[in-house]
């Protein structure tokens, strides 16, 4: 077994570990020191503290480090050895064994009975319930193919433009010396660029006091609920709906009241009962691309639901995560153009750039922005001003229009591609209905082909492919996931449908 540790395998040596605290010799107990080294070894290893492969520090120095003479350290290894605990690489040293007797460790984390590994404190605080899974699971360990549910393609961004200007900024010595109170609705800059962004392409008439600027568009809808719910209360959801939401709506003690989308959106009709029988305090909307199945609110749908918000008088979250990726029409503009007192609109510029660029924003009415900014400040100061700044430029200068202009061919062409390639391969298999725009398909497998078995098969060949149950809820399983096919070319549409094929 001494090939596992050759030299130029990179094993972490665990001498930086506080073993006098971590290992007490009690000299009133019968049992020999060197047996109380080797159980409190056991326990560091069984506890997760050193893991499977790490080097052990040479015995002058963990008898120096447990205070013990160095004689003890050799004997207790020797026995850790013989155990099959540890094992002895000649001219290296000692390593915990990859293999580990009967009863080995425990996987560090918080298992269900609430207790941490390793420690008997238990976690009364927690609230959360960590069992529900924020992405979809995958099998493959580093898969060399990816089905996600809706990215650009990161390699077609214009990073170069964005990375020049984050330097240029970057030397510039007064960006540091701004107080971080001024920062925390935004960089001044990019707030200022986005009034006029926002009436030019969303049709949205805002000043500054109506934009935050958040880490992410999930930052946004965080603080939006959490100013909108209380423990009890009532909000509207889409079903299928944005699952990620939904966990910040119940983490927050709120009522999820579930309405079906259709071809049309959601249904205005049963909105109107759910209000006829609860007070509802919001609806989260997805009105452009509805997540996940990428439908469009009609247009009849979307004034009735502002006409049933003003008669019932709750509020509406109105997120609108990819707005710049329209294909075959103009886009409807945003509730919020038309009604902004009642409307939190929601966006994000990750998805006209890339998935890494976390900068989202929203905009709402002044006073409710008050507030949000107080609430952005609790859970983060400031966000990268620096960052928002070069976007800023990049947005003054058209760099982001004309990238949109130029991978919004590219998309829709890579959509037509992909609807064509399951025609062809997958067409007993599958159903979808071609989206207007946004960057995903909602596609439907039939009953007798179950997501979870092609999602594990797919693995072994390389593929990631979502396995469709983050999607389900308690009363509705869908065999559906959403296909990304915007960061994904020709040639690799192929393979994926290749592979898809293979795994029936």
């Amino acid at each position: 077994m001494d090939y596992l540790w050759r030299p130029e395998t990179k094993n972490t040596v665990v001498h930086m570990l506080p073993f006098e605290t971590l290992i007490v010799i009690d000299k009133m107990l019968s049992r020999p020191a060197y047996m109380q080294v080797v159980d409190g070894v056991i326990k560091l290893i069984k506890d997760g503290v050193i893991q499977k492969g790490d080097q052990m520090p040479g015995t002058r120095s963990m008898a120096g480090m447990a205070k013990i003479h160095r004689k003890t350290v050799i004997a207790a290894y020797s026995e850790l050895i013989a155990q099959g605990w540890l094992v002895a690489v000649a001219k290296h040293g000692h390593y915990i064994a990859r293999e580990l007797p009967k009863g080995g460790i425990k996987q560090w984390g918080v298992p269900a009975n609430g207790y941490v590994s390793g420690s008997k404190l238990k976690s009364t605080f927690l609230k959360i319930e960590t069992t529900k899974e924020f992405h979809p699971h995958s099998f493959a360990l580093n898969p060399s193919l990816i089905i996600d549910d809706g990215h650009p393609d990161s390699r077609l961004a214009p990073m170069h433009l964005l990375n020049r200007e984050y330097l240029r900024r970057l030397k510039q010595q007064h960006v540091s010396k701004k107080p971080a109170i001024t920062l925390a609705p935004g960089s001044l800059k990019l707030r200022e660029t986005m009034t006029s962004y926002l009436a030019q392409t969303r049709g949205i008439q805002a000043d500054l006091p109506n934009i935050l600027i958040t880490h992410g568009a999930q930052m946004s809808i965080y603080i939006a609920a959490s100013l909108l719910l209380q423990r009890g209360s009532y909000i509207i959801v889409g079903e299928p709906g944005y699952h990620v939401a939904n966990y910040v709506f119940e983490y927050l003690g709120a009522n999820i009241i579930r309405i079906p989308a259709d071809r049309d959106g959601i249904d205005d009709e049963l909105i109107r009962d759910a209000c006829e029988k609860y007070t509802i305090s919001a609806l989260y909307l997805i009105p452009h691309h509805h997540y996940p199945t990428t439908v469009t609110l009609s247009p009849e749908r979307r004034s009735s639901i502002l006409n049933i918000a003003e008669q019932y008088d709750f509020s509406i979250i109105e997120d609108d995560y990819d707005y710049g990726f329209q294909y075959d029409s103009s886009p409807y503009l945003p509730l919020a153009s038309i009604h902004p007192d009642r409307v939190i609109y929601v966006g994000s510029f990750s998805k006209s750039l890339s998935t890494s660029i976390r900068i989202g924003f929203m905009v709402a009415a002044s006073d409710f922005i008050e507030q949000a900014i107080y609430l952005r400040k609790i859970i983060e100061l400031k966000g990268d001003n620096i960052m928002e700044d070069s976007l800023a430029a990049l947005i003054e200068s058209g760099d982001l229009g004309r990238h949109l202009k130029k991978v919004n061919k590219i998309f829709g062409h890579r959509r037509d591609y992909l609807c064509a390639s399951l025609d062809e391969k997958l067409k007993d298999v599958v159903s979808f209905a071609k989206p207007e725009g946004g960057l995903a398909l909602w596609t439907i497998f039939n009953n007798e082909y179950p997501l979870k078995n092609i999602s594990l098969k797919a693995s072994k060949m390389g593929l990631f492919i979502n396995d469709g149950q983050i999607f389900d809820n308690f009363n509705a399983r869908y065999n559906a996931l959403r296909f990304g096919f915007a960061s994904i070319n020709e040639t690799e549409i192929d393979n994926i449908t290749g592979i898809i094929v293979r795994c029936l």
